[in-house]
C-alpha cells in the first residue's frame, strides 16, 4: 500500500480505537479482525504489508460503538483526526460498500476486509455454543450448518458474506475454512488481552 499509511503505528491505532470504544464485545471484535486480517496478509502473499493489513482490521468499526446509523460515514472523520491515510481510510470504509457507502472493495485486502468481517462474527458465535468454546476443533462443516440457519447469529450477513466471496472468486467453503485458520492463529492472544483487560 501507499506509504503514508506506514506513519500510523500499531499502538497509535490501538488508543485510536479506544478513544471511540469501550465495550469489550467491540474491542474482542476489532482484535479478531486485525489476527484474521493479518494471516490473510501472509497466506496471500502479502506479509510486507501484514501491519497495514492488521491496522486495518483493527480499526474497521472504528465509528460503529458511537455512530451507529452513521457507519463507515463518520469514519473518515475520526480516522483523519487520529492522523490517517487516505488508503487505510478508503478500506475501513470500503467494508460497508452498498450499505451504507458507496466506496467500492478494490485491493485484495478490502475484499477480505468485506467478505470476512461478518464471517468472523458467525463463527465466534459457533464457537461460544461448542464444548471447547473454541474455533481450534471447529470444523467448515460446523460453520454451514449454522449459517444454513437464517436464525442463527441473524445479524451476520449472509448477503454480505456470499458477495465477498464472489469478489474474491473463491467459494464460500474455501473462505470459512480459511477464515477458521486465520482466527484459530489469534484466539489465544485476543482471549488473554481481553482477560487482562478485564482483571486490570
Amino acid at each position: 500500500m501507499s506509504e503514508p499509511e506506514k506513519t500510523m503505528t500499531r499502538e497509535a491505532a490501538w488508543e485510536l480505537l479506544k478513544t471511540y470504544n469501550k465495550d469489550p464485545f467491540h474491542l474482542q471484535h476489532a482484535l479478531t479482525v486485525e489476527g484474521v486480517m493479518r494471516w490473510f496478509a501472509r497466506d496471500l502473499g502479502y506479509g510486507a504489508e501484514e501491519d497495514f493489513w492488521g491496522i486495518v482490521g483493527l480499526l474497521h468499526d472504528i465509528d460503529f460503538e458511537q455512530y451507529p446509523d452513521e457507519h463507515c460515514i463518520k469514519a473518515p472523520e475520526l480516522l483523519k483526526a487520529g492522523g490517517a491515510g487516505e488508503a487505510l481510510i478508503h478500506a475501513v470504509c470500503s467494508h460497508g460498500y452498498e450499505l451504507t457507502v458507496e466506496i467500492k472493495p478494490e485491493h485484495p485486502m478490502e475484499k477480505v476486509l468485506y467478505a470476512a468481517d461478518e464471517l468472523t462474527g458467525l463463527i465466534w458465535a459457533v464457537a461460544i455454543i461448542r464444548p471447547s468454546k473454541s474455533v481450534q476443533d471447529m470444523e467448515v462443516k460446523s460453520v454451514k450448518k449454522k449459517y444454513k440457519a437464517a436464525n442463527f447469529a441473524a445479524g451476520c450477513s449472509r448477503p454480505v458474506i456470499e458477495k465477498g466471496t464472489a469478489m474474491l472468486g473463491w467459494e464460500l467453503d474455501t473462505l470459512i475454512e480459511k477464515t477458521i485458520l486465520a482466527m484459530r492463529s489469534c484466539e489465544a492472544s485476543v482471549n488473554a488481552f481481553m482477560a487482562e483487560t478485564a482483571s486490570s
